[in-house]
């Protein structure tokens, strides 16, 4: 695919950075599909996060099917001690103030917390989006990097609650995207430019990782500033719970570093992260990061899940609970070959080629008790859609096992090919 560099002289308006039309209109059919066949349509009980009804019948009428889309991959959502300190912070729904005025007691005794166990300075956002939403504006301006203002890189795989705010980021400063994991063009534009930033996931929602190694030379050798999205492998892995690119840097993150991560996904909690290297940029972003500084905070509820889930995370308990979504990722990748084999993300595409083989193969696994995720354009090209599973501490060996056999029955049945395709 040939990748096109644009940017703003802030003579004229960006408006070619998005490209929503076109993807709401080739991604339509599958997304009405997927929801005709009822398993865009499912509710969890949130009492036992594994079991989900359908909800085009009444729940009694259901038959409850074991739930391998939801990112709780430990197990922490329901865990006792942090519903309990759930329900311990919630006097209120939150403190409605910027927190740039006034912050909020437990909501500060967080961050502490947080910045502790990931040796980094960490701000709470609500969310991971609004993490990133308030970073990039700042990460254009220059003020990370010497006041120059940089060349913003893109991975085109970064997530879109980060490609989504290259227009805004546009108006500041030249952006470009380059193809997935592409090091060699990297390290040409780094030759090529005095100050480059460039913005990836590191373990990515689509499985897969990034050349984190090779990203560090090239941040010695060109002083490159990496802005890391690493959501989903907060809490799975690293000793504290710290993520696969925190425990990939030194014991100090230092200033061309910041790593995003979510307290919603393996953390148990709610909520997103930013991990910051000094005290400069963590006042600059307490002063100027709008969804930070100008919001309200996450509700108290959320705020006393996460220190909950702190006191986990200092605990043998996590370490216990690592070993076990471990050993089940082990028995997943012996049974079924995928591109993620070996990984220690606990996410898995099933190659289904086109996006009616993959909405079929959905459908049939529902009915057979596994409620699985049929992913199209635009989180695939075109004719390449897969099935996602994911993996979490709470599924029984045996739930894995019969997973793995209803996919390779239903893939054969559905191509007339065995798995894997060819």
């Amino acid at each position: 695919m040939q990748w096109r560099t644009v940017h703003s002289d802030r003579s004229r308006p960006v408006t070619d950075l998005r490209n929503n039309a076109y993807v709401i209109g080739q991604s339509k059919p599958s997304f009405d599909a997927s929801y005709l066949a009822d398993f865009m349509t499912t509710t969890e009980d949130c009492r036992t996060a594994i079991t989900i009804p359908s909800v085009n019948r009444p729940p009694k009428d259901c038959p409850q099917v074991l739930d391998f889309v939801g990112c709780s991959y430990l197990g922490l959502d329901n865990h006792p001690v942090v519903i309990a300190e759930a329900i311990e912070a919630q006097q209120s729904l939150y403190l409605s103030s910027a927190r740039a005025r006034l912050a909020l007691d437990l909501l500060r005794a967080l961050e502490e917390d947080l910045s502790e166990l990931f040796s980094a300075r960490v701000l709470v956002f609500s969310s991971g989006m609004l993490a990133n939403l308030g970073a990039m504006p700042i990460l254009a301006s220059g003020r990370l990097t010497g006041g120059t203002k940089p060349l913003l890189i893109f991975d085109s795989s970064a997530h879109i609650s980060l490609g989504y705010h290259k227009p805004v980021v546009a108006d500041v400063t030249r952006v470009e995207t380059i193809p997935h994991n592409d090091l060699r063009s990297l390290e040409r534009l780094c030759r090529e430019n005095a100050v480059v930033a460039y913005v990836c996931d590191d373990l990515c929602s689509m499985a897969g990782s990034s050349p984190l190694e090779g990203l560090r030379q090239l941040q010695e050798r060109y002083g490159l500033f990496l802005y890391i999205d690493d959501a989903h492998s907060i809490s799975i892995v690293g000793h504290h719970g710290e993520g696969f690119a925190r425990s990939r840097f030194s014991q100090v993150l230092g200033e061309r570093t910041i790593i995003a991560g979510s307290l919603a996904k393996g953390f148990g909690a709610s909520g997103g992260l930013l991990m910051l290297g000094t005290t400069r940029q963590e006042a600059l972003f307490r002063q100027h990061c709008v969804p930070y500084a100008l919001s309200s905070p996450l509700n108290l509820a959320a705020v006393g899940a996460a220190l909950g889930s702190c006191k986990i995370h200092r605990s043998a308990e996590l370490g216990e609970r690592q070993r076990r979504i471990a050993e089940r990722i082990k028995v997943f990748d012996h049974r079924i070959a995928t591109a993620e084999h070996g990984s220690l993300l606990p996410i898995r595409m099933i190659s289904a080629g086109s996006e009616t083989n993959a909405i079929a193969i959905a459908r049939t696994l529902l009915n057979r008790g596994f409620h699985t995720q049929a992913t199209f354009l635009p989180k695939t090209a075109p004719g390449t859609a897969s099935i996602r599973v994911r993996i979490t501490a709470e599924h029984e060996l045996g739930n894995i096992e019969q997973l793995c056999d209803c996919i390779l029955d239903t893939v054969a049945a559905t191509t007339g090919k065995p798995y894997p395709l060819r």
